[in-house]
């Protein structure tokens, strides 16, 4: 049976307009009014979408409180506030995407589509074949599994972050613009900020450089953007 999208919205009419849109494409969908609900059903979900303004337990907090217990789980944040900073710190602490009120219900439906198709968790989280993983240094990537490993630990990442990770991996060497990186892994429809990028790269690289001043593996590329270390390629002596 497939797992529903949970819907975290206190106000009734858009929980419902959430329901409804899910239901007409195909996607079994529940609905809840306040944090504390969330945090009883986030289990049962496929993605989350979480409103941020929640009567008790707020939006960040059942994020964060999401993302202690599982990294991967794709969720998405829908908030009325035009505030910036209050998006990049639901981005910080693990949100996947987000989409401001009101919004339109394609490019809605487009984000759900997106992280459902391109992040499906695997279930046990352990490496399972198929193509080759990739390795540079200490850290192996398998693309197929889902699944990325340092120094033999597993890491714990939540969708966009496995997605950039794969991307850069696949392109080792090559520049990546903001702009080439949005459209890759948000997708030609995401209309965010591009400082979304940054805060999702600082967030990747907190979690597999071990010297942030200096990482080994995501490389600033000045003028540019970033891109991957390239393994094949030897240091000028």
């Amino acid at each position: 049976m497939t797992r529903p999208i949970l819907c975290v919205e206190d106000d009734p009419d858009i929980g419902h307009l959430l329901i409804a849109l899910l239901g007409d494409a195909g996607y079994p969908a529940i609905w809840v009014d306040d944090g504390e609900k969330a945090l009883t059903r986030w289990r049962e979900a496929s993605l989350v979408i979480l409103d941020l303004m929640l009567p008790g337990i707020d939006g960040l907090a059942v994020c964060r409180e999401i993302r202690t217990a599982d990294a991967a789980l794709p969720l998405i944040m829908l908030t009325a506030r035009a505030d910036t900073r209050e998006v990049v710190h639901g981005l910080e602490i693990g949100a996947d995407d987000y989409i401001t009120k009101p919004f339109d219900g394609a490019i809605l439906l487009a984000r759900v589509a997106a992280l459902l198709r391109r992040y499906a968790r695997t279930g046990g989280g352990e490496p399972m074949g198929g193509r080759t993983p990739i390795t540079a240094h200490d850290l192996v990537i398998d693309i197929d599994a889902h699944y990325a490993s340092l120094r033999g630990k597993a890491l714990s990442l939540t969708a966009k972050e496995f997605a950039l990770l794969s991307l850069f991996a696949r392109h080792p060497g090559r520049g990546f613009s903001r702009a080439d990186l949005l459209d890759a892994v948000w997708g030609p429809e995401f209309d965010g900020f591009d400082h979304t990028v940054n805060t999702h790269i600082n967030r990747l690289r907190s979690k597999i450089e071990d010297d942030l001043s200096a990482p080994r593996y995501i490389l600033t590329v000045w003028g540019v953007g970033y891109r991957f270390t390239d393994t094949t390629r030897q240091p000028s002596p």
